[in-house]
């Protein structure tokens, strides 16, 4: 098993929409999204702003569970999380 930490992140587009991912460095997959090389498909056409949620998770495997429960709240849920 790996020490490399993972994280699960939110990060704020140029719609106001909500993409959330997994990662092991926020600061290059942010750069990544906003630069549109190696980012995700979601962000053709809107541009990413912001990370505005990060958390660490011990495993790939618990930042991806984390990240599928994130993607099930609802926009109001996502932005509570977010301010809190």
């Amino acid at each position: 098993m790996s020490d490399t930490p993972w994280y699960v992140y939110i990060v704020r587009a140029s719609d106001e929409t909500l993409y959330t991912g997994i990662t092991t460095d926020l600061e290059r997959r942010l750069a990544e999204h906003q630069s549109g090389k190696a980012g995700a498909k979601y962000f053709r056409g809107r541009t990413a702003l912001e990370m505005v949620f990060s958390e660490s998770s011990p495993s790939r495997s618990s930042a991806s569970k984390r990240e599928a429960e994130i993607k099930k709240l609802t926009r109001t849920q996502k932005l509570s999380l977010i301010n809190n």
